[in-house]
């Protein structure tokens, strides 16, 4: 025996709409009942309650019978049922004119807070260039402070001066011989040049 029973959506799962018409049809027939207060949860509609009491009093006036009392007691009983439809309608009025004072605030926010964020992408454009000079001159700093070690491991310019005298005084004195190299191999195999004084 099979049962055949409905799919139930779990967790999860997308439920599928259902619309009596269609999606545009059925939010245009709510919006117009909502707007004419056609259809209510308890008792008759409004409008239709409305629309009674006009339609009573309006065949009560045409009669040719003496019935001012009659007029009179529909007429007080429209418009208090007037009253009544008007009551509804002058709340959701007041409830739209608080929605577009909302809605005129939250504008002035939303501005307010695009305002803000322009200006804080503009700060944070200016930060980046900021942020690329430091780093450029951080790195000549750097740079500097290599150059100064380096400078800083070299001897003395008096002793380098020096050096530089004596070398001078002995190539001075050792102006008139003369030099000549020949390549000495020794058990290493590798090849030596090494000055050698003439004999001539």
């Amino acid at each position: 025996m099979s049962v055949k029973g409905r799919k139930v959506a779990g967790r999860g799962e997308a439920m599928a709409a259902h619309y009596a018409f269609g999606p545009l049809k059925d939010d245009m027939n709510i919006k117009h009942r909502l707007l004419t207060r056609t259809t209510t949860t308890r008792g008759e509609p409004p409008f239709k309650k409305l629309q009674k009491k006009f339609t009573t009093f309006a065949l009560e006036i045409e009669k040719d019978a003496d019935n001012c009392s009659d007029c009179e007691r529909l007429a007080k009983a429209f418009l208090q049922e007037l009253t009544t439809f008007e009551l509804p309608l002058l709340k959701s009025k007041a409830v739209i004119d608080a929605n577009l004072r909302e809605k005129e605030n939250f504008n002035e926010l939303k501005d307010e807070i695009n305002r803000q964020i322009f200006r804080a992408q503009a700060d944070i454009e200016d930060l980046k260039k900021q942020l690329e000079e430091s780093k450029i001159e951080r790195q000549h700093k750097e740079e500097c402070e290599a150059i100064r070690r380096l400078i800083g491991m070299q001897p003395p310019r008096s002793e380098t001066q020096k050096i530089v005298t004596d070398l001078e005084k002995e190539i001075a004195m050792l102006g008139g011989r003369k030099y000549c190299w020949f390549k000495d191999t020794g058990a290493s195999q590798e090849t030596i040049c090494s000055p050698v004084t003439c004999g001539m």
